[in-house]
């Protein structure tokens, strides 16, 4: 960055320096949550201490490109806190430059962060993720297996269970049930529009159909709900059918294209695909969100009152992306336009901000 100047090159490592900050904390925090939910696990098949420990680890990349948006505003609003209290701020802003001039080491620092984020998000997270998955899984069941074939099935004794996707954290959609007999040979199979995860090891089918192969005949039946005693767990099939959310990006526009040519409801892989794509760009619009700030009341305020600024608009950006998130399917909404509005608001609020500072 030698074609930067010496404030501009300290704007933007105060920006990243606290974003860095900010991030190291969060998931500090976020994996202390999560090694405390995994205790009721711990002995539960194979499943050790060790293991846990791993699962939040290999959780940590995920976590981390889920949190970069919030960790990029509240660690620029202490970034360019201190940078303000220095009067570097004022240095630049007497020596001619113009607010947007100023803007733009700070928007250089939310692309490198932009970029990070990118790799969190697409290299690292998702296989790491599942890879904890698998492992938590396989400790945790005895005598349950997937087949070689790499597609969503999975054995369970004398059953093979076939799911199409993961529409929640013990939801599914789209299972198939098939029921072999000890001399091998098919003996039902049955089709569920959607399958909860119940307790007791149990499933709850719904909109279940059902064909049964006997040796002189064939008999369907449809019944509104079944209940399916199996040892695959709603944790362990989801290895099997990741959710969309938790898919990079590549997979998602497979994803999204299948659906479509298929003639399925895509609504739900369409939003996870651009929202994707809208929060990993966000940390842009959430560094240039907090310079306004800093040529206002917070420039000699101290960090707690920035941190505290900084949660209040990270966490209504999670909620409001949180709550859209429902509204794709429940209220029919464009997943395109839904997707992107929590940063299409950011941004216009930074640009808005910007644009009036004087």
């Amino acid at each position: 960055m030698t074609w930067l100047g010496v404030l501009e090159r300290h704007v933007i490592r105060a920006v990243l320096g606290g974003a860095l900050m900010v991030i190291l904390a969060l998931l500090s925090l976020g994996a202390l949550f999560l090694f405390i939910e995994q205790q009721d696990d711990i002995g539960v098949g194979s499943y050790s201490t060790g293991d846990a420990l791993l699962f939040v680890l290999l959780n940590l990349p995920q976590q981390g490109w889920e949190l970069l948006p919030i960790s990029a505003l509240i660690g620029s609003l202490l970034g360019l806190g201190d940078v303000a209290r220095g009067s570097e701020l004022i240095v630049m802003r007497t020596s001619g430059l113009s607010v947007w001039q100023i803007a733009r080491p700070v928007a250089i620092a939310g692309v490198l962060l932009a970029v990070i984020g990118s790799l969190l998000g697409e290299a690292w997270g998702p296989p790491l993720q599942q890879l904890a998955r698998q492992q938590k899984a396989f400790a945790k069941v005895a005598n349950v297996s997937f087949s070689e074939s790499g597609d969503a099935w999975v054995r369970d004794g004398n059953l093979l269970v076939n799911v199409e996707r993961q529409t929640g954290e013990a939801r599914f959609g789209g299972m198939i049930v098939y029921e072999i007999g000890v001399d091998g040979r098919l003996v039902a199979i049955g089709r569920a529009v959607s399958a909860t995860s119940a307790d007791g090891g149990s499933w709850a089918l719904e909109q279940y159909a059902e064909t049964r192969f006997a040796a002189d005949r064939v008999t369907s039946k449809q019944i509104s709900r079944r209940i399916l005693e199996s040892n695959v767990t709603a944790e362990f099939l989801g290895i099997a059918a990741t959710a969309p959310a938790q898919l990079p990006t590549a997979a998602l526009w497979r994803m999204v294209r299948h659906l479509d040519t298929n003639g399925l409801d895509s609504r739900e892989a369409a939003f996870a695909l651009w929202s994707r794509i809208a929060r990993t760009l966000a940390p842009l619009f959430a560094v240039l969100l907090a310079l306004p700030f800093m040529f206002g009341s917070l420039r000699s305020s101290g960090a707690g009152a920035r941190i505290g600024l900084g949660l209040v608009l990270g966490m209504v950006f999670f909620l409001f992306q949180r709550m859209l998130e429902s509204s794709t399917v429940v209220f029919d909404g464009d997943p395109v336009l839904l997707a992107w509005l929590p940063t299409l608001l950011m941004a216009t609020a930074a640009l808005t901000l910007l644009s009036r500072t004087r």
